[in-house]
């Protein structure tokens, strides 16, 4: 596959893209700084898609005190028609994983403090039918809620420093309008600022 094909954005760090490939269908990529993970977005950047019928199984492992190899633990996965997915993965470095030998020998043991992250291709019936390890998909109504909420609030308060007052068509008074290329810019102003960083928006001031 072709290079930054998969993007990850660790909660209040930068987009990292730089997987490298540990084997014909295995991409891999080092994350400084374990023990501070809390939630962790996979998503595929739109470089290249994954062939027909196949996904991306994602696993995530975190170094030993002995420095010893240590287990995977699976995540869940991406694909052509859910090219995202956010992990809440806080609580997995605790728990026990039990998947071995997923990427062979072509990575070592990480670094002190430092987990690695690794994306496997395989048939995509065959990876939904993998249980992930623990809770690791935080999709809760709140979350979702306050989402919704402040997307929508951030639009209402960009088009209203467009509106323009016109005469109604029927001629009885004024009224707002907004010029589609308003909504059109803040659709792209939004959907870039998310692509670098899936949780800007919980700092916007919607004030």
């Amino acid at each position: 596959m072709a290079q930054n094909v998969f993007g990850v954005v660790v909660g209040g760090r930068m987009l990292q893209t730089d997987f490298v490939q540990a084997g014909e269908r295995e991409f891999m990529i080092e994350i400084p700084d374990a023990d501070s993970i809390n939630h962790v977005v996979i998503f595929l950047t739109g470089v290249q898609p994954f062939p027909d019928g196949t996904a991306g199984a994602v696993y995530m492992r975190w170094p030993l005190p002995s420095g010893n190899e240590s287990n995977w633990h699976f995540l869940g996965y991406i694909s052509n028609e859910k090219p995202s997915s956010i992990f809440k993965v806080a609580k997995l470095h605790r728990a026990d994983a039990q998947h071995t030998g997923i990427f062979g020998s072509s990575f070592s043991a990480s670094a002190h403090g430092t987990a690695q992250l690794g994306i496997q291709l395989d048939v995509l019936s065959e990876i939904q039918s993998r249980v992930p390890d623990g809770v690791t998909e935080p999709t809760t109504q709140s979350t979702l809620a306050e989402f919704a909420n402040k997307m929508l609030q951030n639009l209402v308060n960009h088009a209203q420093s467009f509106t323009v007052r016109l005469p109604r068509p029927d001629g009885l008074g004024t009224n707002e309008y907004i010029p589609l290329n308003a909504l059109q810019d803040w659709f792209n102003t939004f959907s870039r600022r998310f692509q670098q960083n899936p949780y800007f928006w919980k700092g916007l001031n919607n004030g």
